[in-house]
């Protein structure tokens, strides 16, 4: 693959990034071309590969995603440079840590729990994350931050949030914020959308004695030859049709 040729502006922001992973996954394009899951899986030990791209996105750098080719044949994803013109590193230029102080008062609005989820968990297990997306809106200076503006996530749905929003249009193109104060993986409690699409969604989580009643669903969904959430479904659907007494 012909390698590109950028503006050098843009190539002295790009030298100018000192985090050791989009460092790795900068310098590995600029010498390649590109950079396959694979290879930040393989020769980094990259477990979660969209996560090393996000930090360089973090970084005002803009990444495109295509498919390649892996060493045993098979379709994965790969990150290049995207268009020079859509930096924004006047806005993201890293994200600033967040103290403990600033969790604990978030803690103490929200409760010590998972925005979405809503399960309890120990702080340690709690990760602040931006409600508008970090690099749809950059971030503010510590002083000025609000509570309001950021949640608290577990680890899964962490995950599930990053997934949806990089792959929501708005993202990837507008990034417009007033889009995002109105999605599910901002306001939770209250939204209009999930990343442009008109669905709602409930997030559950059994857990301690609970996990008897989760067990029951399973085998009973086994039995009407149904998976979970659909035979959840099936009988929330019949819980609201029914006329009450």
């Amino acid at each position: 693959m012909t390698k590109q040729k950028f503006p050098e502006k843009f190539l002295k922001q790009l030298k100018s990034v000192t985090g050791k992973r989009p460092k790795r996954v900068i310098d590995h394009i600029m010498k390649h071309g590109f950079v396959t899951t694979e290879e930040l899986r393989t020769q980094y030990g990259y477990n979660h590969p969209p996560r090393a791209a996000r930090d360089v996105r973090e970084e005002g750098i803009p990444l495109e995603t295509f498919r390649v080719k892996d060493s045993q044949g098979r379709s994965v994803g790969a990150y290049r440079f995207a268009d020079p013109s859509k930096a924004r590193f006047g806005l993201l230029e890293g994200r600033k840590a967040f103290s403990k102080k600033f969790k604990q008062e978030i803690i103490d609005s929200l409760g010590c729990k998972c925005s979405v989820c809503l399960e309890s968990y120990e702080d340690r297990y709690l990760q602040i994350d931006h409600r508008v997306p970090y690099e749809v809106a950059g971030d503010v200076d510590t002083e000025e931050r609000l509570v309001a503006d950021y949640m608290l996530l577990c680890g899964s749905c962490n995950r599930a949030k990053s997934w949806s929003c990089e792959h929501c249009v708005n993202w990837i193109g507008a990034k417009d914020s007033k889009v995002c104060e109105i999605c599910y993986w901002a306001k939770p409690e209250e939204y209009k959308h999930i990343a442009l699409k008109e669905i709602r969604r409930l997030d559950v989580v059994w857990s301690g004695e609970e996990i008897a009643v989760y067990e029951a669903l399973k085998q009973r969904a086994a039995k009407a030859k149904n998976n979970v959430p659909n035979y959840v479904k099936a009988v929330l659907k019949q819980h609201t049709t029914t006329p009450s007494a």
